[in-house]
Formats: structure tokens, C-alpha cells, sequence
């Protein structure tokens, strides 16, 4: 990325729209991000053209957390040449997750005491256990429970995610460990991606 990208990259208006394009293959996500203190409201959109591991698709997404940033709800509509598909995610005051699917099938489930969603092919949902936890400003590691979310099968299973800094210097990056890449992560001051190596990159 270059320089004059990664200075407008990193200035903070909010709300704004983050946009981020794969590296390798035809996908994008945009998604416009409200921001109060902790608290985030999401509205996105994934758009991806057929490769070998899936068909094109369509992902957009509903997002509200709480004020410390964890995830409430989580909203999800996939469409696909023959399909559109539905599915809903929502976390009780008991830290209970019950999601209902396509078919208005419901399953309540604990996800190993998940506060967050993660969403595959997506930078910004990477984005959430980073700002709340604040691992970007400090030097950690800490490993997480997820809600994870495959696409475009909107399968959802538990799963667990690492995170390495080496403190405030954002240059250094992150390093994460999740159950499809091992790579190290660059984030702006706001905890936001900009470059997920063989992934994809602000723009």
C-alpha cells in the first residue's frame, strides 16, 4: 500500500465507508461504519466472482454491537444464482447466542463464551475483538472464542482466534492465528484493517 493511500487510510471521520479489495481474486467488501465510543453500527456488503473454492456470490450484512463492542446482532443475506439465503445472530444479557437460519430453524448455544462474530472473507469483522480488546494499543497476546461464519454457506460453528502486537507501534502489526491463515495484520488508529495479507487491502 502506498503512503499517500495509508495516510488518508488512517484519518478518522465518522461515519465513514471502508472499502477493501482481495489481493488475488475478484472480491470486495464495503461497508459503512457508525461509531460511538466502543460502540459500532455496520451495514456491508461482500460482492465475489466464482473461483475454484466457491460461486460467485453476494453477502450483505446488519451489524450493531454493544458499548463495550462486543457483538449484539448480526444480520446476514447471502444470494447466489438460484438462491438468496438468510441468517440472524443475536447474543442475550446472558451471553447466549441464538442463531436462526434460511429454514427459521433456531440454536441456541453458548459458542464457548463468544463475544464476537467472525466472518470469513471479511477484513472489518477481524476488526471487532481488536478494538474491544484494545490489543492494538499494547503489547499482548490474547486468544479468543468466535462465532464463525463460513460463506456463502452461512454455516456457523465455534471457533477460536489468536492475536499478537507488539504494542502501540501500528507499523509493526498484528499477528493472527484463525482457522484459515496465520499472517500478520496492519490496523489504523482506530483498530480497522488496512492490509490482511492473502486477504485483502483498503483502498
Amino acid at each position: 500500500m502506498s503512503e499517500a493511500v495509508r495516510s488518508d487510510a488512517t484519518k478518522s471521520a465518522w461515519p465513514a465507508v471502508l472499502t477493501w479489495r482481495a489481493h488475488d481474486v475478484p472480491r470486495m467488501e464495503s461497508v459503512r461504519v457508525q461509531l460511538s465510543g466502543n460502540r459500532i453500527k455496520a451495514y456491508g456488503r461482500i460482492v465475489a466472482a466464482a473461483t475454484t473454492s466457491h460461486p460467485a456470490f453476494s453477502a450483505s450484512y446488519d451489524l450493531v454491537t454493544d458499548e463495550t463492542g462486543a457483538t449484539k446482532r448480526l444480520s446476514l443475506t447471502v444470494t447466489l444464482a438460484e438462491r438468496e439465503r438468510q441468517l440472524s445472530i443475536a447474543r442475550d444479557e446472558e451471553n447466549m447466542w441464538l442463531v436462526q437460519d434460511h429454514q427459521n430453524q433456531a440454536k441456541r448455544a453458548a459458542f464457548d463464551g463468544a463475544l464476537d462474530v467472525d466472518v470469513i472473507f471479511s477484513p472489518f469483522f477481524n476488526a471487532l475483538p481488536i478494538r474491544r480488546t484494545g490489543i492494538y494499543e499494547r503489547t499482548d497476546t490474547i486468544t479468543i472464542p468466535v462465532v464463525y461464519v463460513r460463506l456463502p454457506e452461512l454455516s456457523v460453528d465455534p471457533a477460536t482466534i489468536s492475536y499478537s502486537s507488539a504494542g502501540p507501534d501500528l507499523t509493526a502489526g498484528i499477528k493472527l492465528h484463525s482457522p484459515v491463515a496465520e499472517t500478520t495484520v496492519t490496523v489504523d488508529k482506530d483498530g480497522f484493517i488496512l492490509d490482511y495479507p492473502g486477504l485483502a487491502e483498503r483502498i
